[in-house]
């Protein structure tokens, strides 16, 4: 717990880290990572044609439902995706620095959020073109995106951790959240399943409660009682079980790096 508490004090580090990262993607380009932006609103727009028609849902209601889903998810599988490297891809600073480790977790996510910031001004565009506004309930994503970097600190930890010593095991976390995307509700909306057994199936499903308590207020509904629940549980056993495993594993990682 102190090494994990002492990294919130290289907030600065964190902050400077994140950002070099983002310019060194786009560096010498026009528009920067403003490129993302303009790739994820070219990919809603398409999927969200082809699939309207296909699920023949009306586009008013579709389409800002799908953009959020997309530009949530993408936040979701960055964070958790990069966490897996995130020890791998900082073996030069924890092999000569005397950083605490949670400091690479956190700068993972401290990008990922940059990357969500530009990509969900999609979000209000779409709604305008939709006729839809953006009400007060739009506040309660502010709790629930804490709610949600909580859950995704301590996933892409235990990942940073488990895949410094299996390599293999990052591509096993890609192709299980490629499922997880289909089974979660993001190209199709949980009126298309019946009632009964579509309920039971969504009430399983953690990535629909984590995207629900952003997604929901966004779209100017409140998210339900149980997806707080959820995620608030998930939080807390999924900590205290990785503050146990990385108790363990912590002074190995530069032998395994």
């Amino acid at each position: 717990m102190n090494e994990i508490l002492s990294s919130f004090k290289k907030l600065s580090l964190i902050s400077t880290l994140g950002l070099h990262d983002i310019r060194g993607r786009y560096r010498r380009s026009a528009i920067g990572p403003f490129w993302l932006t303009i790739s994820m609103g070219v990919m809603i727009a398409t999927i969200g044609v082809v699939f309207g028609q296909i699920f023949r849902s009306p586009m008013d209601e579709y389409l800002p439902f799908l953009a959020a889903g997309i530009i949530l998810w993408a936040f979701f599988t960055g964070t958790i995706n990069e966490g897996c490297t995130g020890f791998i891809e900082a073996e030069g600073m924890i092999k000569q620095l005397p950083i605490p480790l949670f400091v690479h977790i956190l700068r993972v996510l401290w990008r990922n959020l940059l990357i969500l910031a530009h990509n969900i001004l999609i979000l209000p565009l779409v709604l305008l073109v939709m006729g839809k506004g953006i009400g007060l309930e739009a506040l309660l994503a502010v709790p629930g995106l804490f709610l949600v970097a909580v859950c995704l600190s301590w996933i892409a930890l235990l990942c940073a951790l488990l895949c410094a010593r299996y390599r293999d095991l990052a591509q096993i976390v890609v192709s299980v959240l490629q499922v997880a995307f289909y089974l979660t509700p993001i190209i199709w909306m949980p009126s298309l399943l019946p009632d009964r057994m579509g309920a039971t199936f969504l009430q399983f499903n953690p990535f629909y409660h984590l995207l629900e308590l952003i997604r929901a207020p966004l779209l100017g509904a409140v998210p339900s009682l149980t997806s707080w629940l959820v995620i608030l549980v998930i939080a807390i056993v999924g900590w205290g079980f990785t503050l146990l495993v990385f108790s363990r594993l912590r002074h190995r990682v530069a032998y395994w790096l």
